[in-house]
């Protein structure tokens, strides 16, 4: 459904003063202690932020598309670690379960996933399949109402938080690639499921990825969604929504960093008079507006026509690969327009560069979105329609 507009913005205001007031003034503190504290989570949970996606006859906010990305562009304009504890829930690993879940899966986990009382994560990377989904080696095999799962899933996010996994494994062992992956709501107090420890990373302390190991892992079948086989179908019908939200993530992270570089170029003098009258660093703060609002355009339009039931697979693509590509150029101006402050830590720039970084990988490396563009259009092409 869509709000009206009122709704919308105080939806929208209050998001915003939420970021301004709990979020941004912690920051560095996120970061050094990497944990977000639990008065920010609550926040979160108490806005109804874990449950946007999430339709209101099971305790969600129920926002379509444009309204979510709205959010996300809120939510972008703090680090990005603030975003990622709620981020499975509204994405990866809830949208799953809302698409292909029956009328009892839902009913039993929906409402707590919108509320954050269950914190979810989506399990497809392997050490050997990533960007490659269809090479996932983790078995599931039948035995009676239940599948016993065996493998090592890899990089998963908000995994050491998480009390409901969606899993993808293979049930097939004869059928190569997706065809042969089916999809498992796992919990994770299951005997034989163990968490690894958290990651050290480059960027996005305070959000955690780990190892997830199943070893003889019991899951019913009513656990699993849609029919055998069709887990890859599961894993590629979340990502033009999740795409189009981390597109909207990396444009608000974007215009953050522009509000800090312009705030800094006006105040810093070099040479007897503010660094933004050199027309070199102007040159930087109008390369990064331009792309950030052309990123924003991208997103909106995209959001829009998926509201309207078309198909955005090619636009959804192209939006993560210029936003993400987008922010982290405009992460690097900004740190040259800080100078040796962009380097060091106090001012915070320098965790954004290292924070964005990610956004070029997950949800689809940018030459996953290229190969996804490249072969949409080819295919546009061949049937006429470009």
């Amino acid at each position: 459904m869509a709000y009206d507009q009122e709704t919308r913005d105080a939806l929208i205001e209050m998001v915003r003063r939420f970021v301004d007031e709990q979020c941004k003034p912690i920051e560095g503190q996120v970061a050094e202690e990497d944990a977000v504290p639990k008065d920010v989570v609550d926040g979160m949970k108490e806005l109804g932020l874990f449950g946007i996606s999430i339709p209101e006859e099971f305790g969600g906010l129920g926002l379509n598309m444009e309204e979510e990305v709205l959010v996300a562009l809120e939510l972008g304009q703090t680090s990005p670690a603030f975003r990622s504890v709620a981020g499975t829930n509204i994405g990866i690993g809830s949208q799953g379960l809302v698409m292909w879940g029956n009328d009892e899966q839902k009913a039993q986990w929906l409402p707590k996933i919108a509320s954050g009382e269950i914190i979810t994560s989506f399990c497809l990377t392997e050490p050997e399949a990533g960007s490659d989904a269809g090479s996932v080696k983790t078995r599931a095999e039948r035995d009676g109402d239940h599948y016993i799962l065996n493998g090592t899933k890899r990089y998963i996010t908000n995994a050491n938080k998480a009390d409901l996994l969606t899993v993808m494994a293979r049930t097939d062992q004869n059928t190569p690639g997706g065809k042969g992956l089916s999809s498992f709501l796992v919990e994770t107090t299951t005997p034989g499921v163990t968490i690894g420890k958290p990651e050290k990373k480059m960027g996005q302390q305070g959000a955690h990825v780990c190892d997830v190991i199943f070893d003889n892992a019991r899951v019913p079948v009513a656990n699993r969604l849609g029919g055998e086989g069709d887990g890859f179908k599961v894993a590629m019908s979340v990502l033009d929504r999740g795409r189009l939200h981390i597109s909207a993530v990396c444009t608000g992270v974007a215009e953050r960093l522009i509000s800090e570089m312009t705030n800094y170029a006006v105040e810093r003098k070099q040479f007897g008079e503010p660094i933004a009258n050199h027309q070199l660093v102007q040159a930087m703060m109008a390369d990064s507006y331009a792309e950030a609002y052309a990123a924003r355009c991208m997103v909106l339009d995209a959001a829009q026509k998926r509201d309207r039931g078309e198909n955005v697979t090619l636009l959804a693509a192209s939006c993560k690969m210029f936003a993400s590509e987008m922010v982290g150029r405009v992460a690097d101006r900004a740190v040259q327009v800080f100078g040796g402050a962009g380097y060091i830590a106090d001012y915070g720039i320098e965790r954004f560069y290292r924070d964005v970084r990610i956004f070029r990988l997950y949800e689809g490396t940018t030459q996953i979105q290229q190969i996804v563009i490249g072969r949409g259009l080819a295919k546009l092409a061949k049937d006429g329609q470009i």
